[in-house]
């Protein structure tokens, strides 16, 4: 039989997911400073320019979201 997807729960849980993330990081002093500064994200400052294109980072972003959402969908 023919199962249909509620998007409208998925929703709650990425923003219930979103809320308790946004309350530990500031109750937590997790300093994230690191994030942006990792090897291979292009830095590059002249007189008149300058170019941040944070390549590593993205990568890392992608793996992270791409495995939630893997993980969310185990469940649905």
């Amino acid at each position: 039989m023919y199962q249909h997807f509620n998007w409208g729960k998925l929703l709650i849980y990425i923003g219930l997911t979103i809320t308790v993330l946004g309350l530990i990081i500031t109750t937590i002093d997790i300093n994230f400073s690191w994030f942006g500064n990792l090897p291979g994200d292009i830095k590059i400052n002249n007189e008149n320019f300058k170019l941040f294109f944070p390549l590593t980072s993205m990568i890392i972003v992608t793996i992270v979201l791409n495995l939630i959402i893997y993980i969310i969908r185990l469940f649905f």
